[in-house]
């Protein structure tokens, strides 16, 4: 048993098991902190998680509404097309920040580049009545539907 570390060892600092410990953390990526700060990196900061940008579509009885969350975006960055073939395209593209020389980047999670996304819409799309607005980072494009009409029924009387 004395081959098995105790989690409750009441030495600190010698306990590999203890997260409060003042052991040194290894890092895998230290030695990689010149790539990562170059501007020319094999390990780009421009990440493609940005490039799947998560659109939510939801079907109203009046429109169909799309909801896409793009933090930190301006609405001259943010592209809503509509194509010949009823078909919504939502593009746009963040920015990587600027380096200074002087900073010392310790994490990269924020996504950056392009992104570009496709709906075909159904055939009771209003095409011609669409909007979009964006507020605090979420775009919203709305499609009015068209009135489903009932047919008309005329009842035929039936001769004898």
């Amino acid at each position: 048993m004395a081959l098995i570390p105790s989690f409750f060892d009441s030495q600190r600092g010698n306990n590999i098991f203890d997260p409060f410990s003042s052991l040194d953390i290894w890092d895998p990526f230290k030695d990689l902190t010149p790539f990562i700060s170059s501007s020319n990196s094999l390990f780009s900061r421009e990440n493609p998680a940005f490039v799947n940008t998560r659109i939510d579509w939801k079907e109203t009885p009046e429109a169909h509404v799309f909801q896409a969350d793009l933090p930190g975006l301006k609405k001259e960055e943010v592209k809503v097309e509509i194509e010949d073939d009823r078909v919504l395209q939502i593009s746009g593209q963040r920015n990587v920040e600027k380096e200074d020389k002087n900073d010392t980047w310790h994490r990269v999670e924020r996504s950056s580049g392009k992104f570009l996304r496709r709906f075909r819409l159904p055939e009771n799309a209003r095409m011609d009545q669409i909007k979009a607005c964006m507020e605090n980072g979420v775009l919203t494009v709305t499609v009015p539907k068209e009135e489903v009409k009932k047919p008309d029924v005329k009842t035929v009387e039936i001769s004898e």
